[in-house]
């Protein structure tokens, strides 16, 4: 079942880059008491993802951080050292870059994309959400294209 407006967002384990290495964070420390723009990619390096998606959201983390926003974060079925120099690469500093390793997240979430065909395995769909103290407010799936959860699309909607 895909996740809706209202719903709380599940408490999943997951990891992110620290100073001395991967840190495991969760769901629940990361959304507690913050207003929080999550969005995921199907994975780091691809075209979109890397030409149009995540840019977006560097362009815009200032003008989406002062509408109230306490942090953006990007996730993707990719390992946690994938994630890290994909931030590193897009200059994403002002974005959490959050590795969903085994697709955990996604598939909690009812977001998952089966690209098996294409040998690339379950991936996470393309989405952006608003989500206030774990709650998601918005949500917005592209089936297909960058549209619906591009940066500029979440800007408007804050």
């Amino acid at each position: 079942m895909t996740i809706k407006v209202g719903d709380k967002i599940p408490s999943i384990a997951l990891q992110v880059m620290g100073a001395e290495g991967p840190q495991a964070v969760t769901t629940d420390g990361l959304l507690a008491g913050k207003k929080v723009v999550l969005f995921a990619v199907p994975g780091a390096y691809t075209p979109g993802c890397s030409n149009t998606h995540m840019p977006g959201f560097v362009i815009h983390a200032d003008k989406i951080k002062a509408k109230g926003v306490d942090d953006i974060i990007c996730t993707s079925v990719n390992d946690v050292f994938v994630m890290a120099a994909w931030g590193r690469d897009q200059n994403a500093e002002h974005i959490t870059m959050l590795a969903d390793g085994n697709g955990e997240l996604a598939e909690a979430l009812g977001l998952t994309l089966d690209l098996t065909g294409a040998k690339l395995g379950v991936r996470s769909k393309r989405y952006a959400m608003i989500v206030n103290d774990g709650v998601v407010e918005l949500l917005n799936v592209d089936d297909k294209g960058i549209e619906k959860s591009s940066a500029e699309t979440i800007l408007e909607a804050l």
